[in-house]
């Protein structure tokens, strides 16, 4: 039997990837600019779909976690990430050479701001893990305090959030499962299905088992209740902002970490745009049929879900693929907040398990289902492997990882936190709501409608 070498090593684990051109470096630095757009849009949503009276809390627990994960992955997250051929921790094991993290300097110190792919590498990935970041705040809303949830977004975007970004688009062991093990090209994805919203949702899962359900949420026999989003113009509109968003992050993330060219976005984006439609047309078709109307809400978590199940293989499936991947994501979405809500006692107001990591896990793996990669194509700055034919058991091990490694530990890591900081409000913040007990006003201060405005005069 191999053993596994008992030290690790600084060590450059792949070659360099192929530098940008001018044109790429100016049409990479303007799809990067449009991926706030999608942090707005997800951040409206979550709004939208708690109560009113944790609106304002909502939207500026959204503006702090964004800045803390910036931070945060200035600081030490860049450094565990790292980018292909750049220093890192191997583990040898069975003769193959597996990076496990990278070993860059904290605070981007000795990052080549003049090296275009790397210095736009680190700029996604500022956004990248605020996105992230942003998922869980779905899943907490109305009562998740907003110092622990800062501190829960330090934790992801520090370590969770890098390190698996590492296995995935720094070169790490995920990545090399093509050439070490002969799985495809390894583990593809090139929008960040797997490696921010996969992520994002499985914290999601996380924070919605540590602080239970809303007060009111659920009956002694366990009926939930329905507690409807107070705002749905909103939501509806946040929709057209993540599909902005979303063109920004699946075409800058195929520039970057599956090798597209300028040409390839006209895919990437058409890709996109006909997920996430064909998704919204499911849901509002299954609830359609299922309540008698369409759902606005579940629309737009199809909406999203659709988005998100795009991204892994934006780059690598047909129009009509993506159009598939779509309308199984919207219907997966349908049945899950459902099962979730009604079988497993979750409260998740906005759906973020079920659009992130349902619809995440969903399209990386339709990428193996369904994807065709060029075989000429420098995937993950890694290359080679043995093409096609076995992608798609990359995929599930990648699968494997995130359900077996990231959930137990974003579990664990925030379970620890609600130790020393209790994560959820005391019971007397409920009735008065977030944004009174943790702000001190609210976000619509004119909601009461007084009878005097409507005396005739």
């Amino acid at each position: 039997m191999d053993r596994v070498s008992s030290g690790f090593k600084d060590k450059m684990t792949q070659a360099q990837a192929p530098g940008l051109s001018d044109v790429t470096q100016a049409l990479c630095v303007v799809l990067i600019v449009l991926v706030p757009l999608a942090a707005a849009g997800l951040a409206l949503i979550n709004a939208g779909l708690g109560r009113s009276r944790s609106a304002a809390h909502a939207m500026l627990a959204s503006l702090l976690v964004m800045a803390v994960a910036v931070l945060a992955y200035f600081v030490c997250g860049f450094a565990w990430e790292g980018v292909p051929g750049g220093p890192a921790r191997v583990l040898t094991l069975a003769g193959k050479q597996w990076s496990w993290i990278a070993a860059e300097p904290l605070f981007f110190r000795k990052l080549p701001l003049g090296g275009p792919r790397v210095a736009l590498t680190a700029w996604l990935g500022m956004f990248s893990a605020g996105l992230a970041a942003l998922i869980p705040l779905g899943a907490g809303n109305d009562r998740w305090r907003l110092g622990a949830s800062c501190a829960s977004a330090a934790l992801l975007a520090g370590w969770t959030y890098p390190l698996f970004a590492h296995w995935v688009r720094g070169g790490g062991w995920l990545a090399q499962l093509g050439v070490n093990l002969g799985l495809g090209y390894g583990f593809l994805d090139a929008g960040g299905a797997g490696t921010i919203q996969a992520v994002g949702g499985l914290t999601a899962l996380s924070i919605a088992w540590i602080l239970g359900p809303r007060r009111g949420k659920y009956a002694a026999d366990g009926m939930p209740a329905a507690i409807p989003g107070h705002n749905a113009v909103v939501v509806l509109f946040a929709c057209f902002l993540t599909l902005l968003g979303w063109l920004g992050l699946n075409s800058s993330g195929s520039i970057l970490f599956a090798g597209a060219g300028p040409a390839t976005l006209a895919l990437v984006a058409i890709n996109t745009t006909l997920s996430c439609g064909m998704a919204a047309l499911a849901a509002a078709c299954i609830t359609r049929i299922r309540f008698g109307r369409p759902d606005a809400s579940l629309c737009a978590n199809g909406w999203t879900a659709g988005l998100v199940a795009s991204s892994a293989a934006c780059a690598f499936m047909s129009p009509a693929a993506a159009a598939v991947t779509g309308a199984i994501a919207g219907a997966l979405v349908t049945f899950s907040v459902e099962w979730l809500d009604a079988r497993l006692g979750l409260d998740d107001p906005a759906g973020s398990i079920s659009v992130h990591a349902v619809g995440g896990l969903w399209g990386v793996l339709a990428l193996g289902i369904f994807a065709s990669v060029p075989q000429d194509r420098v995937l993950n700055g890694v290359g080679g492997g043995a093409g096609n034919s076995n992608q798609w058991l990359a995929q599930l091990v990648g699968i494997a990882a995130l359900l077996g490694l990231v959930l137990p530990m974003t579990y664990l890591l925030n379970r620890l936190l609600n130790r020393f900081y209790p994560q959820r409000v005391p019971a007397e913040a409920d009735p008065h709501g977030m944004d009174l007990y943790e702000l001190g006003a609210g976000a619509y201060p004119e909601f009461v409608t007084h009878f005097e405005d409507f005396r005739p005069r």
